[in-house]
């Protein structure tokens, strides 16, 4: 297999939550492989955006609250607007709250279901249906890849919410898979490990808890957002043709301890 098989020279992508963290390093690695991005979030990407096109890459903001369905459809539709066509999509947006199970409120549950698991839902149905119009067309593939978790796998405690919602997402991601992949998409997923961003800032500057996740990996060492991009880019090229309705995890070895 050659290289050009991990090329996405002119390809259209969206990524949620590109603004930092992981979904900054998911549009950076996808635009070093050749495509476009549309930044979608309800902060400012401006960092990500600059970074995109030092790449030699385009890349658009879309401001969008995903707590709710309701920007949904005018994300699709200035993303296409903007870009010709979407022929990725990446779910990373994300919130977690956290509580006893016996002291969770429905307020906390409701927002975490809603953005990690309703939202990206609706919006892959949006883009799934704008993929299967121009698959058919130009003979090539649409992609999907959705942003799961350690919890995907693992119970967790304290965020009752976090794990239902990703434990959906593993579930969606395989339900799409099944029903799309003969119409030209691909849906997969990626489960990050414990990756040093700003969410974690706090787990690893406690002495005691970072020593304990760091005894658990066995590369030894917290993941890197662009250990994501890798895993995004192969997800999104044709080299993954012919993966369908799978859970990658990049993890550093933590699910296999």
């Amino acid at each position: 297999m050659s290289t050009e098989s991990f090329d996405l020279t002119g390809r259209k992508a969206i990524v949620t939550g590109a603004n930092t963290g992981i979904g900054q390093g998911i549009a950076l690695a996808l635009a070093q492989a050749g495509a476009d991005l549309a930044l979608v979030g309800r902060s400012a990407a401006d960092e990500t955006q600059a970074k995109v096109e030092a790449c030699g890459r385009r890349a658009i903001q879309i401001e969008a609250d995903l707590s709710s369905i309701a920007p949904v459809e005018s994300v699709v539709s200035q993303a296409v607007d903007a870009l010709g066509r979407v022929d990725i999509l990446v779910n990373n947006a994300g919130i977690i709250r956290r509580d006893d199970a016996l002291d969770f409120t429905e307020a906390d549950w409701d927002a975490v279901v809603d953005t990690n698991m309703k939202v990206l839902f609706f919006l892959s149905q949006a883009v799934g249906r704008h993929m299967v119009e121009w698959a058919s067309q130009a003979g090539e593939r649409g992609k999907i890849v959705n942003i799961a978790s350690m919890l995907t796998f693992q119970g967790g405690i304290r965020v009752p919410s976090y794990t239902a919602s990703k434990s959906g997402v593993g579930g969606l991601t395989k339900l799409l898979a099944n029903e799309w992949a003969p119409k030209g998409i691909n849906v997969n997923a990626i489960a990050p490990g414990y990756i040093a961003t700003n969410n974690t800032a706090a787990l690893q500057s406690d002495e005691t808890r970072n020593r304990q996740i760091m005894e658990r990996i066995p590369e030894g060492r917290w993941g890197d957002p662009a250990d994501i991009g890798g895993a995004a880019v192969f997800l999104s090229s044709r080299a993954a043709d012919y993966v369908q309705g799978h859970i990658l995890a990049v993890d550093g070895g933590w699910l296999a301890r």
